[in-house]
């Protein structure tokens, strides 16, 4: 995040360039003051009262273009700051999204949103005007000392109520956000799940849980608000107090003719502009606490990235090696996967069963490379699947997940895997999963909208579009995991055909299921249990093994 705010230099060093002109500018109308009192008044030159008004309203007027054109700047830094990470940042959510020890960094875009509005608000420009207060002291100082010194103090009393403002709020602000971003997250996923919800009678349960987390965002917010409130108000009294302060001072000086009475008012308008930055500062704080905390969080997802390969290689031709492949969660003690060794070689077809929980899918994702082994390698051709860009190995991938999700977009859209369609490419694709009669069928056949406010799929359609997108553009590596859950015979029988046309077309093939009926198209069977490879080798031998096992196991149950 430093990197990148770096190449905004420019926009901040013209920012600043303006500001030193405006603050100048702005010194017009109390030096107006000045004259006026002490040259205009005394010497009744109307003339002289022309001039004086005229240079004023030209400096008056370069401050106007130049303040809209410092805020134009900032609005464009903040712009430009959005095209910049926005496009990173979701690479980067969507690439950390697939990592089995996922953090809470879903809100990511929202907070490239907040750093946006944070560089187009008024909150930046207070922290720019904000060393010209020590200028505007120092100017009074020379006027005279003792209003120099009351424009001081009033200046760090300021800034004491401004630092209160921080120690007082700034945990407070930051754990109401997480509260609020953890209710926001739980509204999303009940929409996900409305089904779930409206058929089952969930509706109260699920929106008194969403009472209680939003009543806590609300409790938080008003202590906040009210903690907040209290300081701007005092900043707000403490600030007009010293703007008497410094209008009696002045008087007691003119009294007693140490100054004159336009030193009186010019140095009171001065000591206002001096404040003002000061008193925005307070008065936005809550901008700045929240742009803190979006900094902070997006820091994370620029850090250090496992080296990747930079020479390109060549197309792979389905050659795949795990080689004692561990994988561990946040409980390092039970790992998912317990040292997996195998090689297939181009055009093999395995099979992995065992039971729920075993580790098949988590094997899955390793095999394609989303998940990255706590030890140990998987290869593809040779190469570390896990070192190798997505962008060049993921179109000679294909990958069907257990819960098949399209997005919201035609079905072309979707089977050409959300990218610019090629329409011989997406009828291949349809066609090798048996689902081209399917679209056919639908409103409006490829072009059919689905989604949300779209053509609503069955679960059985989906899982069958979703394999033709996982075969799109003829992948060489094809994992498949429970890809009959949701299908009818016919709709397994089609699975078993596409299944054979890709063992003829050497296309090595993982398959993870719970169904039998699948197995007779692949020639090679792995079983796992507890995370651990119990049987691998040719499939008959692995299923004879097994039916033995079998028969044993029932053979010492009818003697107990």
């Amino acid at each position: 995040m430093h990197a990148f705010f770096l190449r905004f230099k420019k926009f901040f060093v013209n920012a600043a360039l303006f500001s030193i002109f405006i603050n100048l500018a702005l010194l017009a109308p109390s030096l107006y003051m000045l004259q006026v009192f002490d040259r205009v008044l005394t010497s009744r030159s109307k003339e002289t009262l022309i001039m004086l008004t005229l240079v004023s309203l030209i400096a008056l007027l370069m401050m106007l273009a130049l303040d809209f054109l410092r805020t134009l700047l900032l609005a464009k830094a903040g712009m430009a700051l959005d095209r910049m990470l926005g496009e990173k940042v979701l690479s980067a959510l969507v690439e950390r999204g697939s990592q089995i020890n996922r953090s809470d960094e879903i809100h990511g875009l929202r907070d490239v949103a907040i750093l946006r509005g944070f560089l187009g608000g008024n909150s930046i420009i207070a922290l720019f005007d904000l060393p010209w207060m020590l200028f505007y002291i120092g100017l009074i100082f020379l006027f005279h000392p003792l209003l120099g010194m009351v424009a001081m103090l009033g200046g760090a009393t300021l800034f004491a109520i401004a630092w209160s403002n921080e120690y007082l709020n700034r945990a407070n602000i930051e754990k109401n956000q997480l509260a609020a971003r953890k209710a926001s997250h739980y509204i999303d996923q009940g929409v996900a799940n409305v089904d779930a919800i409206n058929a089952m009678g969930m509706t109260p349960g699920f929106v008194g849980k969403w009472q209680r987390m939003n009543e806590e965002v609300l409790s938080g917010t008003l202590a906040t608000a009210e903690r907040m409130g209290g300081i701007s108000s005092v900043s707000r009294f403490v600030r007009q107090t010293i703007q008497v302060a410094m209008m009696g001072t002045g008087a007691y000086l003119v009294i007693d003719q140490h100054v004159s009475a336009g030193i009186m008012i010019a140095t009171t308008i001065i000591l206002g502009r001096a404040l003002a930055p000061i008193e925005s500062l307070i008065a936005n704080w809550n901008n700045f606490v929240q742009a803190r905390l979006a900094f902070g969080r997006l820091s994370p997802l620029f850090g250090p990235e496992r080296p990747r390969e930079t020479t390109k290689l060549p197309p792979p031709q389905g050659r795949l090696a795990v080689e004692n492949v561990v994988l561990a969660s946040k409980n390092i003690d039970r790992p998912i996967i317990r040292h997996a060794s195998f090689e297939l070689q181009a055009g093999d077809a395995l099979g992995i069963i065992g039971p729920s929980a075993s580790g098949k899918s988590s094997l899955a994702r390793l095999i394609i490379g989303i998940w990255q082994p706590s030890a140990g390698t998987v290869r593809l051709d040779g190469a570390d699947i896990g070192r190798t860009e997505r962008a060049e190995v993921g179109p000679f991938i294909g990958y069907l997940p257990q819960d098949v999700e399209l997005f919201p977009g035609s079905v072309a859209e979707n089977i050409a895997r959300m990218g610019q369609p090629n329409p011989d490419a997406v009828v291949k694709a349809a066609m090798s999963a048996r689902v081209h009669e399917l679209i056919l069928r639908l409103p409006n056949g490829y072009d059919t909208v689905i989604g949300s406010g779209g053509h609503i799929l069955s679960g059985g359609q989906m899982q069958r579009i979703g394999l033709a997108r996982a075969l799109y553009g003829k992948p060489k590596l094809l994992v498949l995991d429970e890809p009959n859950s949701n299908l009818d015979a016919e709709g397994e029988a089609n699975l078993l055909l596409t299944l054979n046309e890709l063992h003829q077309a050497k296309v090595t093939v993982v398959l993870v299921t719970h169904k039998p009926a699948v197995l007779k198209q692949m020639n090679k069977l792995l079983v796992m249990r507890e995370g651990r490879m119990e049987l691998f080798g040719p499939c008959e031998e692995v299923l004879l093994k097994l039916r033995e096992a079998m028969a044993q196991s029932h053979e010492q149950v009818t003697k107990a």
